[in-house]
Order: structure tokens, then sequence, then C-alpha cells
């Protein structure tokens, strides 16, 4: 995946940086799945309970929400809980009834039932498309958002859409790195 930027767009010297350092660990996560089937995208190859195919819908998701961060704020990102749920009931697995976005989640980590590879990687694209968008014409790269209440971030804490690129370049990179281990393990293909 590549930064994709209109002909006389006016991007500037930073976003275009940060955007080729973002598409870089895309490519590098994509090429990680490249002449697997569905079948071989969702197995776990080792102790883990990760698969290649979930990994790439982790990364989507979460894109997908730190850049609806970046445009529109905390609203974007709601960690609301059931009445009478606590964070550690959430953290144990003990939870009563489990929010929606706590089901998502753990829901990305695997391919489900229907899901393919190639529509996996698809809504990836599409994904990295809108940020790639919304990076490109958020006015401010030091524009800040206060992070939403959530026991992973700090209570006051914010961060700018310059942090959001950032943040998104080191997960992608990180889980480009997980999905490298998987694959040896799953064939004994190494990334080039």
């Amino acid at each position: 995946m590549t930064p994709a930027t209109t002909p006389g767009s006016l991007v500037d010297a930073e976003r275009t940086d940060l955007l080729a350092a973002l598409a870089t660990a895309r490519t590098a996560l994509i090429n990680t799945v490249s002449g697997l089937s569905d079948e071989q995208a969702g197995k776990h190859p080792t102790v883990s309970e990760l698969c290649l195919g979930g990994l790439i819908k982790h990364v989507a998701s979460m894109e997908e929400g730190w850049a609806r961060f970046a445009a529109e704020g905390p609203s974007a990102m709601r960690y609301d809980l059931p009445d009478g749920v606590t964070w550690g009931d959430i953290a144990a697995g003990t939870a009563r009834e489990f929010p929606r976005w706590a089901i998502d989640h753990r829901n990305d980590f695997q391919m489900l039932p229907g899901e393919t590879l190639a529509g996996v990687v698809a809504r990836y694209e599409e994904i990295a498309a809108r940020t790639e968008e919304i990076a490109t014409t958020v006015p401010d790269l030091s524009t800040t958002h206060p992070l939403p209440e959530a026991p992973w971030n700090e209570p006051g804490a914010v961060l700018s859409v310059r942090g959001v690129l950032m943040h998104l370049i080191a997960e992608t990179a990180q889980h480009a790195g997980h999905a490298d281990i998987l694959r040896e393990t799953l064939d004994g293909r190494k990334s080039t």
C-alpha cells in the first residue's frame, strides 16, 4: 500500500513522510499473507491465539478507530460499560455482559466463519485510503483531542493528529513483526 495523493495536492513534507512510513509498515504486514488460503490465514500456528487474518483485521480496526479519533475526537472511541460491569470484570473475562466494543475487539483477532482473506485485505485497504484522506485534509497535525476514558489511557491525556499517525506506524510495524513470526511458523516463508 502506498500513500495516495492527488496530483497537485498540497501535502506538506511531514505528512508525506508520515504517510510513507505508514504505507511501508502496511505493506510489510500485507506481504505476510501473500499466497495464503483463507484456511491458512485463520490458523493459529503457535500457542498464541493470533492468526494472520486476525492480525490484519485487528490492525484495520485499530487504524479505523484512530483515524476517526483524529478527525472527530474522543467521541469516535467510546468505551462504555454496561451497568454494574467494571473494568476488572472485563479484564478478567467475568463480566455478566460484555460491551459490543469488547466483543468486536476479541473477534478482530480471528477469522470468523464466512470471512475471507481477500475481504479482510480489501477492508484494510479501504480504511487505509480513509486514513490518508483524513491525514491530508486535517488543517493542522498539531490539533489535539483528549483521549477517551479507559484504563490504558492516562487520565487527562491528549493526543495530536501527528501522534495518532506515529502510533499507527508503530502499531502496524509491531504487528507486521508478529505476522512475520506467524508466517514463518505456518509454512517457513520469511519476509524479504
